[in-house]
């Protein structure tokens, strides 16, 4: 693979996923409470009947047989009640509480009536309020497949069913190297120099793609040396490496004479999407034997993004077993320019309903505030133009609810 042969861009989502599935770590038992972004490494089953036993939906009376019943107790939730012996009987019963054996219905406290000698009438709606066993789930039934994204729902039905742990994949450790001289890490740029954005913003972006960042580190020195050192620390604790600059072949751009020296195999070198050009993704023999990864990520802004939701994102699916997000469809607000045999992502924000984006300002490849304003990209495909009111696919950016109007 060359730099003059650019991939079609879906094609090089694919390859960086299988790639990442290919290397994919082994499981790992965790706290359920520690579970949150982590990623299923085996189904998740019901340990048991959900509910366990059959429950009140109501506060009101358990009741058997026909009415009016006399009372010969109260069932609270988190107690084992004793069966109804006889018809005729009945116990008050408290929302969540086990219905006891024998009883043949349940009847809501606002439709009873209690007599003077301490009786109780009333009539049970149509519908049964208590939920039976295995009405939510049955003994060993799948709830969620392996390859599932642990979300705060799924630790909830975990806890549900009785788990204590998880099995799930290792997370994907990652390390950020900075290149460029030219950076400043503090203060206003000036003077030829300009401020590092992509230091402060790229670990922020792997975490939001369950990667754990280990360590951030830069500018470095443009030299091939020092580049060589840098990827070298880092790949001793990282399973991916992701560079800023240095992509192209300028006379200090050492990235590509460093990955040779590295033994490195491109997996695609360069992809055919604007903004974003030039960017790659190698696999780098490591110490122990299991592949690393090293992603680089063009110095612009903008394109430095559009590497990590083309390449990075899609690495880090398959290294965590999950699947490679299928795109949604939206409608394009406004017409959008195509870029002739490239893709083209183009920053957007959705409306309210989530269903139709308008293409942003402020989108140049060194620009952020466009970005900032979205919530991902409108992508049309080589050799087409979107036209307002076309369908047309939607790669979202991994924001936290409500982080964005």
């Amino acid at each position: 693979m060359t730099e003059s042969t650019p991939v079609d861009w879906e094609l090089a989502r694919t390859l960086a996923y299988r790639a990442g599935r290919d290397a994919a770590g082994g499981a790992e038992e965790i706290p359920l409470a520690t579970a949150d972004g982590r990623t299923l490494a085996e189904p998740l089953r019901a340990l048991t009947d959900l509910p366990a036993f059959p429950t009140s939906s109501i506060d009101g009376w358990a009741v058997r047989g026909a009415g009016p019943w006399r009372p010969v107790g109260r069932v609270l939730a988190g107690g084992s009640p004793p069966p109804l012996t006889a018809d005729g009987e009945c116990v008050e019963i408290a929302t969540g509480a086990m219905v006891p054996d024998n009883a043949t219905a349940l009847i809501r406290i606002e439709d009873s009536v209690t007599a003077a000698d301490g009786r109780v009438s009333g009539e049970p709606r149509a519908i049964p309020d208590w939920r039976l066993p295995g009405e939510e789930a049955h003994r060993g039934e799948e709830l969620f497949p392996a390859g599932t994204a642990v979300d705060p729902a799924v630790v909830g039905v975990a806890a549900t069913c009785g788990y204590e742990t998880l099995s799930v994949r290792s997370a994907p450790r990652a390390a950020l190297l900075v290149f460029g001289d030219e950076l400043l890490t503090s203060g206003p740029p000036g003077a030829g120099r300009v401020r590092d954005s992509l230091g402060p913003q790229v670990p922020g972006w792997l975490r939001r793609y369950g990667a754990s960042v280990e360590s951030v580190h830069g500018p470095v020195k443009d030299t091939l040396t020092a580049h060589l050192d840098a990827i070298r620390a880092a790949l001793d604790t990282a399973d991916l490496v992701c560079t800023t600059g240095g992509t192209m072949h300028g006379p200090v751009d050492h990235l590509h004479p460093a990955l040779a020296e590295l033994g490195a195999e491109y997996i695609v070198n360069t992809v055919a999407v604007r903004p974003g050009f030039p960017m790659l993704l190698a696999r780098v023999p490591g110490p122990d034997g299991r592949p690393r990864f090293l992603a680089g990520l063009p110095g612009n802004p903008q394109s430095a993004v559009i590497a990590l939701v083309t390449l990075v994102a899609p690495l880090l699916a398959g290294l965590q077993g999950r699947a490679l997000p299928a795109l949604p469809s939206v409608t394009a607000g406004t017409g959008v320019a195509g870029r002739g045999g490239f893709t083209h992502l183009a920053l957007a924000a959705l409306d309210a309903s989530g269903r139709t984006a308008t293409p942003a300002g402020h989108v140049g490849s060194a620009m952020l505030r466009g970005l900032a304003n979205s919530h991902g990209f409108v992508v049309v495909r080589p050799g087409t133009q979107a036209a307002a009111g076309d369908t047309v696919p939607f790669l979202p950016l991994p924001l936290t609810p409500g982080e964005r109007p």
